[in-house]
Order: structure tokens, then sequence, then C-alpha cells
């Protein structure tokens, strides 16, 4: 059999998938958006899974053919319990504060997974990258600005999803290096649909037509966004692609005045700008690290 050919980088492909992807999870909001508490936060998370399921159809049998280890299992259902309650909290988040405050407190999902791996894989954390760090929750006070002015429990929520979705990207890295990342992918899928049931149960409301559709189109957007993402990793290091996800800020804050009559808030885009810096330092930082480790040093052997 021949080896498997590496994927040739392209740059500006890498960009162009960024790109999409960052319009893909602005609809996502968007959509959400327009829900407008139609259906309780639980509920409208369901459906998005529920319907989102379609897309496993194709992988159903190579699916059923895998088996998993005790290990694997656990670490499955704590990714599943940790997604779940992170995306309830989002959704309520999306029907309490402007689109541009939610998509600027969630560029701190990489922070929280930073210091996570530094805290349980005992990854180094290294000066600068803990300084990049603090920069980050310093831009996450400057949007909620506390004492200065109401910080609600959208906010709070928001704080809460940013935490759980850490623990979940966490967990995910360690299942990428036993099992294919499309089973990954798959199982987030199924345990987040069984661990909502119960809540959205818990407070059902039959959905009409319009909320049945704007969850469909969720679910559709949502995972076209992962794919095109993949697309965009695939072209170019993170080194490239990471810096254009700030443009997700500029699409919400304009989404949210021009659309939903939510006016542009100079410290919500000051605070995400900075947290945004603080990870395109740390990918930056990440990247240079790891060619170093890769590239032989003078007199070692190139093989």
């Amino acid at each position: 059999m021949r080896p498997m050919e590496k994927a040739q980088s392209s740059p500006a492909l890498g960009v162009f998938w960024m790109i999409v992807t960052g319009f893909c999870f602005v609809a996502v909001t968007a959509l959400v958006k327009f829900l407008d508490n139609a259906i309780p936060a639980a509920e409208a998370a369901f459906l998005r899974y529920v319907l989102g399921l379609v897309f496993l159809l194709p992988m159903l049998k190579s699916l059923m053919a895998v088996r998993l280890t005790p290990k694997q299992w656990k670490l499955f259902g704590l990714r599943g319990v940790a997604h779940t309650l992170g995306v309830i909290l989002w959704f309520y988040a999306m029907t309490r504060i402007p689109i541009a405050e939610v998509t600027a407190m969630n560029y701190l999902n990489p922070i929280y997974v930073t210091v996570a791996a530094a805290v349980f894989l005992k990854e180094r954390l290294a000066a600068r990258r803990i300084l990049a760090i603090c920069a980050a929750l310093i831009g996450a006070l400057i949007i909620l600005r506390p004492g200065f002015r109401e910080v609600n429990s959208g906010h709070l929520a928001m704080l809460g999803t940013a935490l759980l979705f850490a623990c979940s990207y966490l967990t995910a890295k360690l299942l990428a290096d036993e099992v294919p990342a499309s089973l990954v992918v798959a199982m987030l899928s199924i345990t987040v649909t069984i661990g909502l049931a119960p809540f959205a149960f818990a407070v059902w409301v039959t959905p009409d037509l319009h909320a049945l559709f704007i969850c469909f189109g969720v679910a559709c957007f949502a995972t076209a966004g992962h794919y095109t993402m993949t697309l965009a990793f695939r072209s170019a290091p993170l080194t490239v692609t990471q810096p254009v996800t700030f443009l997700q800020l500029v699409w919400a804050v304009s989404l949210g005045a021009l659309v939903f009559g939510e006016p542009a808030d100079i410290w919500v885009i000051l605070g995400g700008l900075l947290i945004m810096a603080s990870v395109v330092f740390i990918t930056l930082r990440e990247a240079q690290l790891k060619r170093r480790r890769v590239t032989p040093a003078v007199n070692e052997p190139k093989t």
C-alpha cells in the first residue's frame, strides 16, 4: 500500500476555510438568537443535537464495529457530561446577553484549556504563557466590568460555558491519541444528545415548525463549521488560521447592531481583542516550540 501523502500547505486556502468557519459559527449564534425564548434553552440544545444526528447516518456501520476500553468509555462519558452542561449554559447565555459578548467570551476557551493542560496533564507553563493568560483574564474583566455595570446571569453562564467546554476539549485531546477523530466527533453528538434529553423533557414545550426549522439550521451550520475548520487546519498551520478567528468578533458586533439592534460596545471589542491576542500569542509560541522539537540539530542525521 502506498503511504498517504501529506496534505500540501496552502495558507490562502487555510485562511479562506477559516473565514467560512467564522461565518458558520456566527450564523449559529444568530439563529439561536432568532429563537428568542420560543422554547427553553435545554430543549433548543436537545433539538439541535437530535436533528444533527442525521449527519452520523453514513458512519453508523463503522461506529457499531468499534470496541472501546473501559477507560475510553469513562472519558467519553466525562466529555459528554461536561459538554452537555456547557451547551445548556451557552444556549441560555444567548438569550440573556448580546451576540458580541457571547463571541468575545468564547475566546476564553483556549485559555482555560492551556491552564487545565498544565494542571492535569503536567504540561509546562512558561512565564510568557502565564503573562498571556493574565492578559486574557484582564480582557474578560474589561468585557464584564464588575462594579461598573450589572453582571447578569448570562455573563455567569458564559464563564461556566468556557470552563465546561475547556474540560470537553481537554478530554477530546486525550481521546484523540487513542481513537479516530471521526469517532470522537460522533460520540460527542451521541452522548450530548442523551445527556440533554432529561433536561429537555423536564421543561418541554411543543415546538412549532419555525422553531424546528431554526434548530435544524443551527445543526447544519454547526456541522458545516466543524468540517470547514478541519479543512482549514489541514490546509495551513494554526499560526496562519488562528488569527483569522478574530473576524468572528467583527461579524458578531456587526450582526448584533444591524439585525438585533444591539449597540456596539467598545469595551467588549477591546476585551475580546485582548483575549484573542493572548490566544494568538499562545498559538504562535506553541508552533515555535514544536518546530524546535522537530528540527534536527546541525550534526543530527536527517532521516
